[in-house]
């Protein structure tokens, strides 16, 4: 009897983990959910739009072309294409980003909270990896056509070695994946991190602390 429900309990936590593992945003109960952006209820998610569906809210054009990646600090642009920008996409459980990168640009270490990421190469070349929990960096170089995974909620990063510019798409399977870059969540956050626990962290004085705020301060 005892082994029976010991059996019963694994059967159910297998599940769980399958189900966990093969799912990110909740199921949708319906065919559609366009979301009520201007909407002040507050749900996981957004609400549903009562009328006037149209074509655009599942039509964004902003990855298209481009963006311009000369007047960030790290050389590289996220454009997203997320619920936010395609209120279609609310309860469907997928997202895109165009993510630009000027030679030697960095898309800097990273977390999407919410959702794994795929990039696919549309062209140049980058060295792109994660980070386990375990703290085993994994890391490859790909370039045009070729694709590689980020698992959801590990820490990674995309640079670009290269002299020309470089560009992927990025896939979540997330409506809103979510993005904590380490170095401005750290440094930039408002109200800020103690100073001290800065130090700590990093093992510096203060003096180095105060540089590193300075270059994520507003202009």
């Amino acid at each position: 009897m005892a082994a029976a429900v010991v059996w019963r309990i694994l059967g159910v936590m297998i599940a769980l983990q399958v189900m966990l593992s093969t799912t990110a945003d909740p199921d949708m109960l319906q065919d559609i959910c366009v979301a009520d952006l201007t909407s002040a209820v507050k749900v996981n998610g957004y609400v549903c739009k009562s009328s006037n569906v149209t074509a655009d809210d599942f039509f964004f054009a902003g990855i298209a072309n481009p963006g311009a990646t000369n007047n960030t600090i790290f050389g590289s642009l996220v454009t997203g294409a997320n619920v936010q920008r395609i209120p279609g996409l609310n309860t469907l459980g997928v997202s895109l980003s165009r993510i630009d990168y000027a030679p030697n640009g960095l898309n800097p270490p990273h977390t999407h909270p919410r959702a794994t990421e795929v990039v696919f190469v549309l062209y140049g070349e980058l060295d792109v990896g994660f980070i386990t929990t375990a703290n085993v960096l994994i890391s490859k170089s790909i370039k045009k056509g070729e694709v590689f995974a980020f698992p959801k909620g590990l820490v990674h990063f995309q640079k670009n070695n290269g002299m020309v510019p470089a560009a992927v798409i990025s896939a979540f399977n997330s409506q809103l994946p979510g993005t904590q870059t380490i170095p401005t969540t750290l440094f930039a956050a408002a109200p800020p991190v103690p100073d001290n626990v800065l130090q700590k962290a990093f093992q510096v004085d203060a003096k180095v602390v105060d540089d590193i705020k300075s270059k994520f301060a507003p202009k």
